[in-house]
């Protein structure tokens, strides 16, 4: 029988780059085994250049191309092209906030229209990608089980 699935652990972000982290593992997970991902995520924070946003928001065609080859990876082009325009995007809205991320998560008035919020911002990143980073990022998140239950996943 196999073992029930564990929470990921939480992190308390220090800046963009985890939060962007965060993220594109979500992105790089939705529809792939999570242990594939896990496996992998060493070289994608090599690949990546660790995250950063300001990096990686300048990645143009010949970054797409290197990434898409890179057997370390998962070479799911639209997603590599998804966590350039997720930095960017990042950016302005933490700039939007005061240069603070978190203000920006928390300017919804809850758990859903953050989640709204965010599948409208970032790409690649639908309800269990937005759970999942919410809670990694360690913001209010409803319980998992009464949370897929709202999903009619129960």
């Amino acid at each position: 029988m196999p073992e029930p699935q564990q929470a990921p652990k939480q992190i308390k972000p220090k800046g963009l780059a985890d939060y962007l982290e965060v993220m594109s593992k979500a992105v790089f997970q939705s529809g792939m085994s999570w242990s594939v991902v896990e496996a992998k995520w060493e070289e994608f924070q090599k690949a990546f250049e660790g995250f950063d946003p300001e990096k990686i928001a300048r990645f143009g065609p010949a970054e797409v191309d290197r990434l898409a080859q890179d057997p370390g990876i998962i070479r799911n082009r639209r997603k590599i092209e998804a966590t350039i325009d997720n930095a960017v995007e990042m950016q302005a809205l933490a700039e939007e906030h005061g240069g603070d991320f978190r203000k920006y998560l928390r300017s919804h008035g809850g758990f859903e229209g953050t989640v709204a919020d965010l599948r409208r911002h970032f790409r690649f990143l639908g309800d269990f990608g937005a759970y999942y980073f919410l809670y990694v990022v360690g913001e209010q998140v409803p319980p998992h089980d009464e949370w897929r239950a709202s999903r009619g996943k129960g």
